[in-house]
């Protein structure tokens, strides 16, 4: 009796001592405010992201679909998942022990596997359009797209739920702060170790496999065509937006497979090591933080890359903050004035900002063709019509002055 209560009383301290942190103090905060940090920027990159998404989402083609996904699987991971381990990181200690260690390893597994079968199929449609645009034409509509997202999200929920049913275990992290699969099962038992190799073999190398060897092969057709249409002198504008696209899905896809490749390589060798400590605590806590950086900077080379996000972007800060925006000015062309060469210039200005234009005669010049005589004399004579913009101090009214011709242009200024 005695002897299995103290059996008892030793699992108890085991259970108690891997939920407690294994790093010091000054480090829990440290660590604590890295994913503090990694949660604030990826939830305001991100949260931009859906949206711009959601404003454009009558616009979007198929593949864009996949972005939205990833973005919603960076957003809800560092929403509904991260804030348990900084609170954690800041108690020194793994908070609600064995459940919240299910529920935190279950979830991040989910969104984990989300993020990379996302980024491995982004890669497989570029390589499809790019070198077999046919079948992308054929394929690639938005419900096949959907259709995609939907068997990303089941295939991840249903292999990451093996652990519950004894197909593996959510275990702490050697240094006490975090939830994952069991890596060391593969000595426990042949279902653990059936999962824990297939989890590396089937969901983890071959989806970087497929990145990186489809990204390759797609910036190799585009820089080979690309440098075949230059030798020419052809200036193919599409190819360039295609060009520019690729290398933003290329930017996406290695940071991903950069950020979690050292995480890998660490959980790997642990598969190894029947002890529990074959490497420091600090040692998992570095590949593991790194990992997490996956989620920040995907919007960041979504606005670099792409202009109709700038755009999309600046337009939602007009929006929110419209004293950060600038007045326009835009000239074009009226259709309904029957003239040589009508002209519209309009002016627009927005709220809060009291700016006055004004046209002045040094900076007007008529163009106009005549058949007969000027005031001058000359025959034929052709003129230009150039405006000059100045913002003038106080609230001068505006001052238009037209050249004298004898077939003075229509002119129409309005102000907004």
């Amino acid at each position: 009796m005695l002897e299995h209560m103290s059996r008892n009383c030793t699992k108890d301290n085991e259970t108690k001592s891997s939920f407690t942190s294994k790093l010091s103090f000054s480090a829990d905060i440290c660590v604590g405010l890295a994913i503090l940090s990694v949660v604030f920027l990826s939830v305001m990159g991100n949260g931009i992201v859906l949206v711009i998404c959601y404003r454009r989402r009558n616009k979007m083609v198929g593949s864009e679909l996949l972005c939205v996904n990833l973005a919603v699987v960076d957003f809800l991971c560092c929403i509904c998942f991260y804030p348990l381990s900084i609170i954690s990181s800041f108690h020194h200690a793994w908070l609600g022990e064995n459940v919240t260690c299910i529920y935190y390893g279950l979830g991040c597994y989910i969104f984990g596997l989300c993020g990379m079968f996302t980024i491995a199929a982004i890669s497989i449609i570029r390589y499809l359009k790019i070198c077999y645009s046919l079948v992308s034409e054929l394929w690639l509509e938005k419900p096949n797209i959907r259709l995609v997202c939907c068997v990303i999200w089941l295939v991840s929920t249903v292999w990451s739920s093996f652990p519950l049913f004894g197909w593996g275990e959510y275990v702490p992290e050697p240094y006490g702060l975090s939830c994952t699969i069991a890596w060391r099962g593969y000595h426990t038992s042949a279902k653990d170790a059936f999962y824990v190799i297939c989890s590396f073999v089937c969901f983890i190398l071959t989806p970087m496999l497929f990145i990186v060897m489809s990204h390759c092969q797609t910036l190799y057709k585009i820089s080979r065509f690309s440098s075949s249409l230059s030798a020419r002198g052809i200036h193919n504008n599409l190819r360039r937006a295609e060009k520019r696209l690729s290398m933003m899905f290329f930017c996406i896809s290695l940071g991903f497979v950069i950020a979690w490749m050292p995480y890998t390589i660490v959980s790997f060798l642990f598969i190894f090591h029947k002890e529990d400590h074959y490497m420091s605590p600090e040692g998992f806590v570095f590949p593991a933080l790194f990992a997490k950086s996956s989620h920040v900077y995907n919007p960041f080379i979504y606005f670099y890359f792409n202009k109709t996000f700038q755009k999309e972007l600046r337009s939602l800060l007009d929006i929110i903050c419209p004293k950060m925006g600038r007045n326009r000015v835009s000239a074009h062309n009226a259709l309904n004035i029957q003239a040589p060469d009508p002209i519209h210039i309009q002016l627009q200005e927005r709220p809060h900002v009291h700016k006055i234009f004004a046209l002045s005669r040094s900076c007007t010049q008529s163009k106009s063709k005549t058949s007969g005589k000027d005031t001058n004399g000359n025959h034929g004579l052709k003129r230009r019509v150039n405006t000059c913009w100045g913002s003038t101090p106080g609230r001068a009214p505006v001052i238009l002055e037209e050249a004298k011709v004898n077939n003075p242009l229509p002119l129409s200024v309005t102000s907004v």
